[in-house]
C-alpha cells in the first residue's frame, strides 16, 4: 500500500514555479530520503504533503485517501506529524508541560495521555529532563523533543524538514536511531536533509530534486546498482609502482588511483565478485605484499553530485 501519492503536484509563487508536476510514490513503511541543493522546492513539496500549502494543482493521497485542504477531512490530518526546519519552542516551559500541552491539543485524555507522554520521553531519550526547561537543553535535546511533539499522536506518516540541520555527530546518531525505532514500529518517514550519509544509512528509498522537479526517485538499490561504480581499496608493503603495474593486467580495471598522503591506491572496478576475487588471487601469486584489500563502492553523495552536474549540462 502507498503511503503517499502525488498527480501532477504543482505549487506555483506568482511568476515562480517552485515544484512542476511532481508524481511521486512512497509505499507504506518506508524511509523515503529527499534529496537537492537550496531552492529545489524540496520544503515546499513537505509542507504541501503536511497540508501547511495548498498546491497551486495536483492532487495528494495518503494512505490511499485524498488531502483536502479544507476542513473536510480533519481525520486524515491526524495522521500526519510535520517537523518543519524552524518550529518553535516555548523556552520557559518544562519538557513534560510541553509535550502535555500538544497532547491535549490532540485531544488525548488520561490516563492515555500520560502514557504517551512517558512513552515519547523514553523514545527520545529524555526522561532525567522531563521537568527541566526548555531553555537549559542543549541544541541535540531540543531537536529530539521537537520530534517527540511531532510523534505524541503517534502519526501513521512523519514528514521531517532538515531535521539535523546544525546538530553534531552524536546528536544525529542519536536522531538516526530514533528514526529506526520508528520505521520498526510501522511509521513511514519522509526526510529531507544535506546530510547523505545520514540519509544512505537510513533511507529505504530516495527522491533528488532539482529545479522543482522530481528527477530521481527510486530504491536506495536501484540507485546503487545503476549510478554507483564498484572501487577497491588496495595498499601493499612494497612498491606503489611494483602494485599499480599488476593491477594494469587486469583488464577490468578502468582506473588506478593513489590517494593523497597516504599509501592506498583505489581502483574503478567494472567486474563481478568473482572476478574481484580472481584480481586478489593473481596479485598474491605474482608476488605482491598485499596489507589492504577491500570492495566498496562510491557512495550516496558522490552520486548526487554525478546527477547535479548532469542535469546541469
Amino acid at each position: 500500500m502507498l503511503s503517499i501519492r502525488t498527480i501532477d503536484l504543482t505549487k506555483q509563487f506568482d511568476a515562480h514555479t517552485a515544484v512542476h508536476n511532481v508524481d511521486l510514490q512512497v509505499a507504506s513503511g518506508e524511509v523515503y530520503g529527499l534529496i537537492g541543493p537550496n531552492g529545489a522546492g524540496k520544503t515546499t513539496l513537505i509542507r504541501m504533503l503536511a497540508a501547511a500549502e495548498e498546491p497551486t494543482f495536483g492532487e495528494i493521497y495518503i494512505e490511499g485517501t485524498k488531502l483536502q485542504f479544507d476542513r473536510s477531512n480533519q481525520e486524515l490530518k491526524t495522521h500526519l506529524g510535520y517537523l518543519p526546519d524552524d518550529y518553535p519552542l516555548y523556552d520557559d516551559l518544562s519538557v513534560w508541560d510541553y509535550l502535555d500541552y500538544f497532547a491535549r491539543l490532540y485531544g488525548l485524555h488520561e490516563p492515555q495521555r500520560t502514557r504517551r507522554l512517558q512513552e515519547v520521553l523514553e523514545l527520545v531519550s529524555l526522561i532525567p529532563k522531563r521537568q527541566s526547561q526548555i531553555k537549559t537543553l542543549s541544541r541535540g535535546m531540543k531537536q529530539r523533543l521537537s520530534l517527540a511533539r511531532t510523534v505524541i499522536h503517534e502519526p501513521k506518516l512523519l514528514l521531517l524538514d532538515e531535521p539535523v540541520s546544525g546538530l553534531d555527530p552524536i546528536a544525529r546518531l542519536e536522531f538516526r536511531q530514533i528514526i529506526k525505532a520508528l520505521r520498526a514500529n510501522g511509521m513511514t518517514v519522509l526526510i529531507s536533509s544535506h546530510v547523505l550519509s545520514d540519509l544512505a544509512e537510513l533511507c529505504t528509498s530516495v527522491g533528488i530534486m532539482e529545479l522543482g522537479y522530481l528527477v530521481e526517485s527510486t530504491s536506495l538499490e536501484d540507485l546503487y546498482a545503476r549510478l554507483s561504480r564498484q572501487q577497491i581499496i588496495l595498499a601493499s608493503l612494497g612498491a606503489v609502482e611494483d602494485l599499480k603495474a599488476a593491477l594494469r593486467d587486469c583488464s577490468e580495471v578502468d582506473d588506478i588511483e593513489v590517494l593523497p598522503g597516504t599509501s592506498q591506491v583505489r581502483v574503478q572496478f567494472n567486474g563481478t565478485p568473482e572476478q574481484s576475487a580472481a584480481l586478489l588471487r593473481s596479485l598474491v601469486e605474482a608476488g605482491i605484499p598485499l596489507k589492504e584489500f577491500h570492495c566498496t563502492r562510491e557512495d550516496l553523495e558522490t552520486i548526487f553530485l554525478k546527477l547535479d552536474h548532469k542535469q546541469a549540462s
